[in-house]
């Protein structure tokens, strides 16, 4: 995984790519065997959360956005695969940007600087670490994803023939699909979680799988994330402590109503409708 190492390896009295791969190294190989230890058993624990409620028919197996899904791309890929031609020349455009990664890659390997093939949109912060680019290792990982990615959002987009509403939804899939997909998700490719875990020999990892297993607990088979620990709050002293009561409840929305804190008020309440999905206002 040695990059390009910019620092004079016989001016520190060592290997000239020892510092680009030191960082990658676990300390301790038995605490770190003791960690995946740990870590394995947390997320037996995770597995066993999720898959009890599908089992026991509290949660479907298929959920309707993943039919949806495959609706979807279903009409994508017919415009493609209608005419072989026309997915030949789409196969061709993306093996030919991963044999150009491939020999950039082996010129780099022999000390010939490369213009990478594609690079990262500007602002993109999955990439913001400097060994996506100084490391041949994790340089070559990024530039072959985001070939991929952009090849099949280019599927979409050149797609003849779909309505508006099936195009919208397609392009938006593959975003997200491209996204969860991304080197910077995953632990072997990701230079920065790959040195915090060789540098904490694997505690981070530990420390994750506990936090998902009682995500998933928490939320009954569904990953309930926590922003905050819930803890620290309790309700009626520090949180909800404003008096008041609810005067109108259904499946969707109920209505408080909060006590004057004045002698007098205005004959037409004030009612005040919060955000119902997160920043967004659907009213």
């Amino acid at each position: 995984m040695a990059g390009k190492d910019k620092t004079d390896g016989k001016a520190s009295g060592g290997s000239p790519h020892l510092e680009s791969v030191e960082g990658y190294l676990i300390k301790d190989p038995e605490a770190f065997a003791h960690n995946m230890a740990r870590a394995i058993e947390a997320a037996g624990k995770a597995a066993s959360a999720w898959i009890k409620p599908r089992e026991e028919g509290k949660i479907d197996q298929m959920s309707e956005p993943m039919t949806d899904l495959v609706k979807t791309f279903s009409k994508v890929s017919e415009y493609w695969l209608s005419d072989p031609a026309r997915a030949l020349d789409a196969q061709t455009r993306l093996f030919s940007n991963y044999m150009t990664v491939w020999t950039n890659s082996i010129r780099r390997a022999s000390g010939d600087v490369q213009e990478d093939v594609v690079k990262p949109d500007k602002g993109d912060k999955r990439f913001a670490d400097p060994d996506w680019e100084n490391n041949a290792f994790f340089d070559f990982i990024k530039q072959t994803y985001l070939v991929t990615s952009r090849w099949a959002n280019e599927l979409v987009t050149g797609a003849n023939g779909l309505d508006d509403k099936t195009r919208h939804k397609a392009e938006f899939y593959m975003e997200q699909i491209a996204n969860a997909l991304s080197p910077s998700n995953f632990l072997l490719t990701n230079p920065e979680l790959f040195r915090e875990t060789a540098g904490s020999n694997g505690e981070n990892i530990v420390r994750g799988m506990q936090m998902l297993a009682e995500d998933i607990a928490a939320g009954k088979g569904d990953v309930k994330i926590r922003q905050v620990d819930p803890t620290n709050f309790e309700v009626g002293r520090n949180m909800a402590t404003t008096p008041g009561k609810v005067v109108a409840r259904s499946e969707t929305a109920e209505i408080i109503q909060y006590e004057a804190t004045t002698e007098t008020v205005i004959k037409r309440p004030l009612l005040i409708c919060p955000p119902w999905i997160n920043k967004f206002y659907i009213l």
